[in-house]
């Protein structure tokens, strides 16, 4: 009975007003629009390990999946010509054991994504008329980050929550140079001297350090070699996703590789450190809450509007952004998951809210008395970490790299 009490307790908390007055009916709630930030899916790993043993990595696991094919062409942010990738050009310098390049998603990442698309599918065509069951880009906004395993992540995405099309979807990406989906050490000079200053401090923490150096030595890596957890991490992950970890010891150390990449990356984008996270995701997170504002002025023409925003992207962007949200669940982000930030109104009341999930599951943000989360004061969490264009350039200029003695 006590559960049963509990469990009622729980559900009218959870329906509360955030004043406390009213609780909020869901059925008055009205979906508005949909903001899903994503990381490709699973893929070839980034550098091999220095191992006598190397996986195989065979062009097979690059087939595609006939299911997940959709037509798109890539511009430019201002629909022009798509501009050159200089880390597709880096990727094809490292041919992996059996034939594969590093960095290319699999038939096993085109699977996970068409699966997330499936997903969207289901919660935003089926469950409710929110899309059309066909790609609308009067109703659909896609950005991605300038990277061939991106853009494949994207069409497979789109071959799941569009299953038939008309015509081309439009995939948006930007420059390397002004890219913000992730944290930027081209355009961000600060950044880059803060990241390398602290990945170095990070190795050498006490824990970190010698645990680094028992994997290294019960794996067979020479300590001389440029190996750090993130390098380790990235081969477990795709090794593991893809049933190709083979190495007993790589397998044993799995959990403590993820846990100290997980507790290098903290050490280099410090929570305390609010700088950190606006130079590392403080525009990105300006553009998601210019699209909320968007959506909520009456002034707006509905042109300039999207009912659904899709982003891909990387797990360093997925990071920050959950330290900035203050959901961060101390795993890294795997391969194909998703941020997903819903708006709505109340149909009386007019009052907005968000809600958001990460992998599938509800949050409770920063600041957030519910997982329904008042419009204001979401938008007050955002406002700590988000930066304007302007802002970002002058957090981010060599001048002032003398300034903070880095």
């Amino acid at each position: 009975l006590a559960y049963c009490f509990h469990q009622r307790r729980v559900a009218l908390a959870e329906q509360r007003a955030p004043n406390g007055q009213r609780p909020v009916d869901r059925n008055l709630l009205e979906l508005k629009m949909v903001q899903v930030v994503f990381r490709h899916g699973a893929r070839s790993p980034l550098k091999p390990l220095p191992l006598e043993e190397q996986v195989e990595w065979n062009p097979k696991l690059l087939e595609i999946p006939p299911q997940t094919r959709f037509d798109y062409t890539v511009t430019n942010l201002a629909g022009g010509p798509k501009p050159h990738s200089h880390y597709d050009t880096e990727y094809r310098k490292t041919t992996l054991r059996g034939g594969v390049l590093a960095g290319q998603l699999t038939k096993v990442g085109m699977q996970q994504m068409f699966a997330l698309g499936e997903k969207l599918r289901k919660n935003y065509v089926e469950d409710i008329p929110f899309l059309s069951p066909v790609y609308n880009p009067q109703e659909v906004f896609i950005r991605s980050t300038n990277m061939f395993r991106n853009l494949e992540s994207t069409r497979c995405l789109l071959a799941g929550l569009f299953q038939h099309q008309k015509g081309s979807a439009v995939i948006h990406t930007d420059e390397a140079s002004s890219e913000v989906l992730y944290p930027n050490y081209q355009s961000c000079w600060v950044l880059k001297e803060k990241t390398r200053g602290r990945k170095k401090a990070a190795i050498s923490q006490p824990g970190i350090s010698e645990d680094l150096e028992k994997v290294k030595t019960g794996v067979g890596i020479n300590n001389g070699d440029d190996v750090d957890f993130f390098v380790l991490l990235d081969n477990v992950a795709a090794e593991q996703v893809h049933s190709l970890l083979n190495c007993p010891a790589l397998e044993r150390f799995a959990q403590l590789i993820e846990q100290r990449a997980v507790d290098m990356a903290l050490y280099v984008v410090e929570q305390e450190d609010r700088e950190s996270i606006q130079m590392a995701v403080g525009p990105f997170l300006h553009i998601l809450e210019g699209n909320l504002l968007k959506t909520v002025d009456p002034t707006t023409a509905p042109s300039k509007t999207r009912k659904m925003y899709l982003y891909a992207t990387h797990d360093v962007t997925l990071l920050p952004m959950l330290l900035a949200l203050g959901i961060f669940d101390q795993k890294w982000p795997p391969f194909a998951v998703d941020l997903t930030m819903e708006l709505y109104q109340h149909q009386e009341s007019k009052e907005w809210f968000v809600q958001l999930f990460y992998n599938g599951k509800e949050q409770v943000p920063r600041g957030c008395p519910d997982k329904l989360c008042p419009l204001d004061k979401f938008l007050n969490t955002m406002s700590v970490y988000s930066v304007s264009p302007e802002k970002y350039r002058t957090l981010c200029s060599k001048t002032r790299i003398v300034e903070l003695g880095e």
